[in-house]
């Protein structure tokens, strides 16, 4: 942190009205200055520019543009200037990672094609048709909306979902966006404006009211979006709040801030007050853990994230790495152990490998179960013991977290041995069964559980599949 004109007396001081402790002052340096810009989104009115700053095809460009009228797109300079190897494209994993490619979109006809070019033709034709493609892309997997919305005293909670008994996802309505887009990113309807598809709470209330009935839920995740986007003040309202919650044990801040805008932990100019709100939480007697999404080891290359990272873990909160495994971007065993020895390097926690979701480009990104297993054991073997805390692959599916354990059989006949990380209905939690697997299955509801398995694994795949 700067501390500039700030004195440090013995073990305690007085810093933006609140009693800190000089041990976390002296925990931390100066800001780097390597990015210290203010954040300025790039979107598709700015893909012009692109073209002619990085040498973009016309057809390269029509082709994000075609499809930034159906999916979300955002990127921005620290993305473009760091992470981006312009001479590999368009191979170059983090390229494929934020903007659109050929393939995402279902085929579309001449006819669809001229509509969707039609830019800023807001035509009742257009519309139709881009609400037409969006749902057919499963905006909401696994159930989110039907199955996971809270009710209290019979009215549901907005912008809360609660799937797993100790676990509570909360989405501010300020974090509703990230610095950059992830082009598989399981919740692109978030992004796209459609009041129907998003989950958001404007203010704290009424999930406050619906923590304190049920006590059960230890761990509160706040996520989006991205709750790195709010500025520190607008996230303070909404954490202080729940921190009224004696049962609330655990705060999770979901987040791709550390991969796409570092300088939210560095040189923002409320960097230094975040940090001092995740000390607040610890100094309370709780644990905060940031959940960061690390697609590829380049995103943990610069100075600026090794920077933001330090001064995180000097705060006292722990850093859990995440991200889905996918088809042109990080589909290959070597990327995975580079990725999460960087990680331990900088120590955080490896945490998971995830599937990609059964929603938006899937069919683009997806890395069939037997092959992802794979790769996930080539990368794990080589691994230290402190690194093998990662656990995948993992299908975050409707009934729960389905890992896979293994793979036995021949192709054509393949077993897939599975068990619940976390699951709806707690009791089959841990609980193993295996199911047939064919060679291309990619998602649960492409396996199919073994005659004699448990009736009622059987019996709740079946419910969400």
């Amino acid at each position: 942190m700067s501390h500039a004109g700030h004195h440090l007396p013995n073990l305690g001081i007085t810093l933006h009205g609140r009693n800190v402790t000089a041990l976390s002052l002296l925990g931390a340096s100066a800001p780097s200055t390597e990015s210290s810009d203010r954040f300025k989104a790039i979107g598709p009115q700015h893909l012009d520019d692109l073209q002619r700053r990085f040498g973009l095809s016309s057809d390269m460009v029509d082709g994000m543009r075609l499809h930034a009228a159906v999916l979300p797109f955002r990127v921005n300079e620290y993305v473009i200037e760091n992470l981006i190897d312009w001479s590999n494209i368009p191979e170059d994993p983090i390229f494929q990672l934020v903007f659109p490619q050929p393939g995402m979109l279902p085929d579309l006809t001449t006819a669809q094609l001229e509509l969707l070019r039609s830019g800023g033709r807001a035509s009742r034709e257009r519309i139709e048709l881009v609400a037409r493609l969006r749902a057919e892309l499963n905006p909401h997997p696994a159930g989110q909306q039907e199955h996971n919305v809270p009710m209290l005293d019979g009215q549901s909670i907005d912008g809360v979902q609660h799937k797993y008994e100790q676990t509570a996802l909360y989405f501010p309505a300020q974090g509703q966006t990230c610095h950059a887009y992830c082009t598989y990113c399981f919740r692109w309807a978030q992004f796209i404006g459609d009041p129907d598809l998003r989950f958001a709470a404007k203010t704290p209330e009424q999930f406050v009211g619906y923590l304190h009935a049920h006590p059960e839920v230890h761990d509160v995740l706040v996520t989006g979006g991205d709750s790195m986007i709010m500025s520190t003040e607008r996230l303070r309202s909404h954490i202080h709040a729940l921190m009224g919650v004696e049962t609330v044990r655990t705060f999770r801040f979901g987040t791709k801030a550390l991969a796409y805008w570092p300088d939210r932990f560095v040189n923002d100019t409320d960097a230094d007050d975040l940090l001092l709100m995740f000390e607040e939480i610890i100094a309370s007697g709780r644990m905060v853990a940031v959940m960061a999404h690390f697609s590829h080891p380049r995103e943990l290359s610069t100075p600026l994230v090794q920077e933001a990272m330090r001064r995180i873990r000097a705060t006292g909160a722990v850093i859990y790495c995440q991200a889905p495994l996918m088809a042109h971007v990080n589909d290959d065993a070597q990327t995975w152990a580079d990725m999460w020895r960087a990680e331990v390097s900088a120590g955080a926690v490896p945490y998971y490998m995830f599937m990609a979701r059964d929603t938006g480009p899937q069919d683009y990104f997806e890395v069939p179960i037997p092959r992802a297993y794979e790769i996930f054991t080539e990368a794990y073997r080589t691994l230290p013991g402190l690194s093998r805390t990662v656990r995948g692959p993992v299908m975050s599916s409707g009934p729960g977290k389905v890992m896979i354990d293994g793979i036995s059989g021949e192709p054509g006949s393949l077993i897939a041995h599975a068990r619940f990380l976390q699951a709806r209905d707690p009791e089959l939690v841990g609980r193993p069964f295996g199911a047939a697997c064919p060679d291309d299955a990619s998602w649960l509801d492409d396996l199919t559980v073994l005659d004699g398995e448990p009736t009622d694994i059987a019996s709740e795949i079946a419910r969400f599949c």
